[in-house]
């Protein structure tokens, strides 16, 4: 396959410092729209944590030109789609439409990101919709083995904290809350403007100039995240939900950031470990040999900051202890016993061949070269990546393993009936 790379994916740099990105697919009679603002959670504080997520909520919602039925009724009428949502390094933004509709698009995009204005009962709207969300949340076992995960590991570290909010801080916020959020921390510098599709890059440029190049607003600059702690024993918390059925397991640890030289090794021993074939030897010898759980498997997010590493599983709240104890082993298995070539070999075919299925779509292109400009991987990053892969040894990927998990000091979240640690409120 001929991947995405530095001669094909045209990469501009504007004068307010917003990067565009094209890449032309001609045969696509579509075009898919993804970047990012550097706005996000990070930037909150405990007291108002939910905000960045809320303000990204409002900005289709209502601007200077447009209001939300109208926004909408513009999108409908031509078959389009246009998305904004807040994260915690940033805001992003997803679209897609007919070539010939890119303007419009692109018009809406600028629209809500430079002049939204947050009418009020746009407002309340949007903050009975998270209310709901979030209610949702403290009644299912697996989100709140999440949230409990979180705040057990990152303590007061800003990852501690939930994007989407909590309840009490989303009834309490304020208009002029969001108005602000979005004055102090929305504007150009930094942000990332990724094109796919039947498009010419000169002319997916000037559209972008059109509406973006006299984008000049001040921002502040987004923090950076601190270095998490890392736990010295196992620290666990048991969120009590009596009247559910099945209990939820989240334990792990810090991973590394995207741009760790190791990451690479460390997300090839988490495929290895929760992710290959019926997810790694977590879903092989947790959930199909032991019976212990209904889904076992591992995730490795890496980021702009020290996202975790982290093992999922849900079981029979009976099967509680067992559970941990299984995956406790297959951690320090990882970490302590030679992996085999074969193991090794199995797991690196299937992350070179899924490659290419990540890569079938316009949509899925596009938030690749979004992640390469995000992260600074360089434009050659996935030409060179099947070679990277190839070329890890058990040692290098078992190295990675033995940096970052230990199962002997990481955080374990419980959420479900028949409680017996110290219940903690969570979520509150």
């Amino acid at each position: 396959m001929n991947y995405p790379d530095s001669d094909s994916i045209f990469r501009y740099q504007l004068d307010n410092n917003i990067t565009v990105l094209v890449y032309q697919n001609p045969a696509a009679e579509s075009v898919v729209l993804e970047g990012l603002v550097r706005a996000g959670a990070l930037a909150e504080s405990r007291e108002q944590a939910g905000l960045a997520s809320f303000t990204a909520d409002m900005l289709l919602r209502g601007t200077e030109r447009w209001d939300f039925d109208s926004i909408y009724e513009e999108l409908e009428s031509v078959g389009a789609a246009l998305y904004i949502g807040g994260g915690r390094h940033i805001t992003d933004f997803v679209g897609s439409s007919l070539v010939e509709d890119l303007d419009l698009l692109l018009d809406l995009l600028a629209a809500a990101l430079r002049q939204p204005t947050f009418p009020n009962n746009q407002v309340e709207a949007v903050r009975g919709e998270i209310l709901t969300g979030l209610q949702i949340r403290a009644n299912d076992t697996r989100q709140m083995a999440a949230l409990g995960f979180r705040e057990l590991l990152y303590q007061n570290h800003p990852y501690g904290r939930s994007v989407d909010g909590y309840e009490n801080i989303i009834r309490d916020l304020k208009r002029d809350d969001l108005v602000s959020f979005h004055d102090r921390y929305y504007g150009p510098n930094g942000m990332v403007i990724t094109l796919v599709g039947g498009i010419n890059p000169k002319e997916a440029l000037a559209k972008v100039k059109e509406v973006f190049g006299d984008w000049n607003k001040s921002q502040l600059p987004m923090p950076d995240a601190p270095p998490a702690p890392r736990p010295s024993q196992i620290l666990r918390v048991h969120v009590n939900m009596p009247q559910k059925t099945q209990s939820d397991i989240v334990l792990g640890l810090p991973g590394p950031l995207r741009s760790a030289p190791d990451y690479l090794e460390a997300s090839l021993a988490n495929t290895i470990l929760g992710v290959f074939g019926m997810m790694g030897r977590l879903g092989q010898n947790v959930r199909e040999k032991q019976g212990l759980a209904y889904y076992a498997y591992s995730r490795l997010h890496g980021g702009l900051g020290p996202s975790p590493w982290y093992v999922s599983t849900g079981v029979s709240p009976e099967k509680v202890e067992l559970a941990i104890d299984s995956v406790l082993y297959e951690i320090d298995r990882l970490c302590s016993e030679p992996i085999l070539e074969e193991e090794l070999a199995d797991s690196q075919a299937y992350r070179t061949g899924s490659m290419p299925v990540g890569l079938e779509t316009n949509g899925g292109i596009a938030s690749v070269i979004t992640d390469i400009e995000l992260y600074d991987l360089g434009l050659d990053y996935l030409r060179q990546l099947p070679g990277k892969i190839m070329a890890m040894t058990p040692e290098t990927v078992q190295a990675a393993a033995q940096k970052y998990l230990n199962s002997h000091q990481l955080a374990i979240a419980i959420a479900g009936p028949n409680g017996t640690e110290e219940t903690t409120e969570i979520g509150s």
